[in-house]
């Protein structure tokens, strides 16, 4: 544990390095927010509430989706994976003394710690500057079960990604695959839109997949809504989880062996 927790510790000090990155990330946190601040004036125009939101708990709604949309940063992942698999390089994580996976997630974990901070100081601004009136959920199992959720949602989008940084292995260009997920996930997850606004039948099909789970749910239950699905939703993401590792140690294994590797 000492070893990851060292790998954490040196990637977040890493972020230091890159200050124009963190600057733009927290400009796009505030500029997700003002989309939707001038999308949703304008929708609540005349009206009072709209699929069971109010304007006030929609733009808190908005604030929280996008605050986790922005933690999520596990894409850098696959793109290492992939660039390292492509060039020869990959040899680096293959003969380092610990399991890759692990070393990948604790790198992640270094990066998001870091960039956690900045982002929670944008959504507080942006909530004290328009004078929001915030919603927030008051049911303690409610708020754990959202915590429990954005850990396990943002385990399984690392676990997701080192899966589709593997899958060069066996493929060698995987641009396809990241082109889908990116396109995807930002609309199955509810970042553009809460999914209580589309079709019932739907959100009933989505809440069998993991990503319904990962910035949806726990952005509804941190506004005091989906109360009853809280519970289940750790469940079912969690069993999620575990599947994405089975997956991914026998990808590896299955698909190292292909590696040709020229250096470290």
């Amino acid at each position: 544990m000492r070893k990851y927790l060292e790998i954490a510790s040196v990637h977040f000090r890493t972020q230091l390095i890159w200050r124009a990155d963190t600057v733009f990330h927290i400009l796009f946190t505030v500029t997700r927010i003002i989309f939707a601040f001038i999308l949703w004036s304008a929708i609540f125009e005349g009206k009072e509430i709209i699929s069971g939101f109010s304007f006030d708990s929609m733009l808190s709604y908005y604030i929280i989706s996008s605050f986790l949309a922005q933690i999520e940063l596990s894409g850098g992942i696959s793109d290492e994976i992939s660039v390292r698999i492509r060039n020869g390089t990959f040899s680096k994580y293959m003969v380092l003394p610990m399991n890759m996976e692990g070393y990948f997630l604790a790198m992640e974990a270094g990066v998001v710690s870091f960039h956690i901070l900045f982002d929670l100081l944008a959504a507080g601004i942006w909530v004290a500057l328009f004078r929001i009136n915030f919603v927030f959920a008051a049911d303690a199992v409610s708020i754990v079960c959202a915590l429990l959720l954005i850990f396990l949602g943002l385990l399984f989008m690392a676990q997701l990604n080192y899966y589709l940084g593997l899958l060069t292995l066996r493929y060698e260009e995987i641009s396809t695959f990241l082109m889908i997920k990116d396109n995807l996930v930002s609309l199955v997850t509810g970042t553009i839109i809460p999914l209580v606004l589309l079709p019932e039948g739907l959100t009933a099909f989505m809440r069998f997949f993991p990503f319904y789970y990962v910035t949806y749910l726990p952005s509804m239950l941190l506004t005091g809504r989906c109360g009853e699905e809280a519970v289940r939703g750790v469940i079912l993401l969690a069993a999620w989880c575990i599947f994405m590792e089975l997956i991914n140690r026998w990808t590896y294994q299955k698909y190292r062996l292909k590696y040709d590797g020229v250096g470290i």
